[in-house]
């Protein structure tokens, strides 16, 4: 069997506002329009994604959060209905996913293995989290390509930002050591904002974007800082200041998604693509790809 890859890498915001501008049939409340610097650089990060023929999606969502230990699905079908608990007027989304059973049981053995605490959910009923829902959509509204999902396990960030950096990224090597076995193509979706102080009132109408703005200056010099680091490449120094990112601009990468991406990449040194930037209720999104072909590399 041929040695699975990570094809791709994509820094993948769930901010559901964009699906609900987008009026899939999966969602229940209508839009006019609304928000589409970033609906745009998804579709064109979607695309590049498609041409590669993943055999399956990854995410981790800081919207799955646990406390004791990380967690993973194992039944091969789940359907329901997710619900934005802040946002139930944009976002009540009929969805039916295809879980790759065995590539999700590989990382948790993995996991395992390096002595992480893990769970399987077997409950057929168990609602998957809206984060990672709204993400997987956005890259694949086909729903055609299977998934895994991976809980945010918070417990080490308790201790600090450093130490839930590390666990993060003892996720991410379990997790490649998992795909090389597999023989799979796999893309990851680091499902996560950037800067995430936001606005605590919405406009009557959420689309009207006269009213969509950054949250405050000094949160929108840290976004570009961050991004100006992933298009030159200098993932490794961007590695070194989440921490101090994290809390200088309440970054939503704190559930350690960004770092279980980059870490499970192998801290990918070529420049990535940003796509888009863009804010919601006051919070930074950027849709950013690390895709090795498009940048001449090898993984």
């Amino acid at each position: 069997m041929a040695k699975g890859s990570i094809v791709a890498g994509v820094l993948a915001p769930h901010p559901p506002h964009l699906v609900y501008a987008e009026n899939p049939p999966q969602n229940e409340p209508r839009a006019e329009c609304g928000w589409e610097v970033l609906r745009w650089g998804y579709e064109r990060c979607r695309a590049n994604i498609k041409a590669l023929k993943p055999d399956v999606l990854i995410v981790h969502s800081p919207h799955w959060p646990t406390f004791v230990g990380h967690h993973f699905l194992g039944l091969p079908r789940f359907q329901g209905l997710s619900v934005d608990p802040v946002f139930p007027h944009l976002f009540r989304y009929t969805y039916d996913v295809a879980i790759d059973v065995p590539l999700s049981l590989a990382i948790k053995e993995r996991c395992d293995q390096a002595g992480m605490t893990t769970s399987v959910v077997k409950n057929p009923a168990f609602r998957l989290d809206y984060g990672s829902i709204i993400s997987l959509h956005l890259i694949n509204p086909l729903w055609d390509i299977p998934v895994v999902f991976i809980s945010a396990n918070q417990a080490a960030f308790y201790y600090s930002n450093e130490i839930g950096a590390q666990v993060a990224a003892d996720l991410g090597h379990a997790t490649r050591a998992a795909i090389e076995e597999s023989g799979k193509r796999c893309v990851l979706l680091a499902s996560c904002s950037l800067s995430h102080r936001h606005f605590v009132n919405e406009p009557e109408i959420p689309e009207d974007m006269s009213y969509e703005r950054i949250h405050h200056h000094g949160q929108y010099l840290w976004d570009m800082k961050v991004l100006e680091m992933m298009r030159r490449g200098q993932t490794r120094e961007l590695l070194d200041i989440m921490p101090e990112f994290i809390e200088m601009a309440t970054s939503e990468v704190k559930a350690g998604c960004l770092t279980w991406m980059l870490e499970a990449m192998g801290v990918p040194d070529y420049p990535a693509e940003v796509h888009a930037y863009g804010t919601v209720i006051g919070t930074g999104n950027a849709v950013v790809e690390w895709n090795p072909m498009r940048s001449g590399r090898t993984h």
